[in-house]
């Protein structure tokens, strides 16, 4: 059984990085003792991470999974979604997700607003 991501996952997490102009030597990490659900090996083990950019100032907090280096992974993948969207406000990856989002919202609403005529009919019993 394997601990933490693939060596595929792994690299593309590495190419985003660069893309990213993300360096090692820019992060600062750290481990913490985790705590919440997972029992002893969670509450006794080191294996949450904190990562901070120290450019930037974001500071990720990961404790997902019992493992440090599946914890690893995610806080350095959920640094680079927040990272990009710092930088890119209107165009990463979450701003879309975010547009898209408030698109259905609306569009959701508008039906709310304005029913079919044809369900008037079988509200009023078939007459109008």
């Amino acid at each position: 059984m394997q601990d933490g991501p693939s060596k595929k996952k792994q690299a593309l997490l590495l190419s985003r990085m660069q893309e990213l102009a993300i360096n090692a030597d820019d992060l600062e990490e750290s481990f913490t003792m985790g705590s919440g659900k997972g029992g002893q090996k969670q509450n006794k083990t080191s294996n949450a991470v904190q990562l901070k950019h120290r450019p930037t100032g974001l500071i990720v907090t990961c404790q997902h999974s019992r493992s440090r280096e599946l914890n690893r992974y995610l806080a350095r993948k959920i640094l680079c979604e927040k990272l990009d969207h710092y930088l890119n406000p209107k165009t990463s990856q979450l701003a879309q997700v975010i547009e898209k989002i408030r698109k259905q919202k609306k569009k959701r609403k508008k039906r709310a607003e304005h029913p079919k005529k044809g369900s008037e009919k079988s509200k009023n019993g078939g007459t109008l």
